[in-house]
């Protein structure tokens, strides 16, 4: 993929939590094109593996490391495997996320029928509070514990910064996952109290709200086995004005644009929506 425009991040060591999957592989590729040495931390490690591999045959420099952004013990670890191997972190992109069914009603509204029916729905009052603490903690947590071991190593180093992902669901909550979107909303919140705290060191802390895009997580409610849309992606599509979902790599502009300590020097606290128009969308 052509980049955008150029950005100098020779010797630079970038850190992508997250980063074996659609979206984070695809950041950690661009930025790798850039010239920084990547850390690919991932769950499943052979996700990690993957994209380094695909990164260092193309000339880049990357590691795949084993990593749960919920333990502080697994990311301490990873940490000196960045640090022995690639050096200090200069940026850190906080990836990892995603939703669960245990914090997904069935239906968008409640009715009072659904309340004695005996089919299988999940009503509000059916969600399950270990499920909705898996969600918060994956996404909240999962980048709140990532934060605290990695930016120790940036203060006051050129260029540090902090990308979070946030989500469409942290300006207006999607039906169905309450889970998903509260804990959107608190890493955008993160965002801009970090922000603010980290800003007498140089670190810089912003955040990416991409719309709607296929990865593997959401290709099964989005897509229908033959290839058609679902009736969730239908309203999604109606409700963004350019009418289609994203593409992994159009994400790649306002990514480099933020860990450039030149292009956005002065830009701090912010989340970026990158949604074809979703969030300016009224519906009329």
């Amino acid at each position: 993929m052509q980049l955008p425009f150029e950005i100098d991040l020779k010797d630079k060591v970038v850190v992508v939590t997250g980063g074996g999957g659609v979206l984070c592989g695809s950041f950690a590729k661009a930025l790798a094109r850039c010239g920084a040495k990547v850390a690919i931390l991932d769950l499943r490690k052979e996700s990690a593996d993957a994209v380094a591999e695909e990164i260092n045959a193309q000339g880049g420099t990357a590691i795949g490391i084993a990593a749960n952004v919920l333990e502080t013990e697994s990311l301490y670890a990873a940490k000196e495997v960045v640090n022995e191997k690639l050096g200090l972190c200069h940026i850190l992109i906080n990836g990892a996320g995603g939703n669960h069914p245990k914090g997904t009603t069935t239906k968008e509204y409640l009715f009072k029928e659904d309340l004695d029916s005996k089919e299988d729905i999940i009503t509000f009052f059916d969600l399950d509070p270990k499920g909705i603490e898996f969600v918060f903690n994956l996404n909240f947590i999962g980048t709140l514990l990532p934060t605290q071991v990695f930016s120790k190593d940036m203060i006051e180093r050129q260029g540090a910064a902090v990308i979070n992902v946030s989500s469409m669901n942290a300006f207006t909550p999607l039906t169905k996952i309450p889970a998903y979107s509260g804990a959107k909303a608190a890493i955008s919140n993160f965002t801009q109290w970090l922000a603010v705290h980290m800003s007498k060191v140089g670190i810089r802390v912003n955040a990416i709200a991409p719309g709607f895009f296929l990865t593997n997580q959401n290709r099964g409610l989005l897509m229908k086995e033959d290839g058609s849309y679902t009736e969730r992606a239908q309203k999604i599509l109606g409700q963004t004005p350019m009418g289609r979902f994203g593409q992994s790599e159009e994400l790649i502009g306002t990514l480099l644009w933020l860990v450039d300590d030149k292009a956005s020097s002065f830009v701090n606290g912010t989340v970026i929506p990158v949604d074809g128009g979703f969030s300016a969308y009224s519906g009329v």
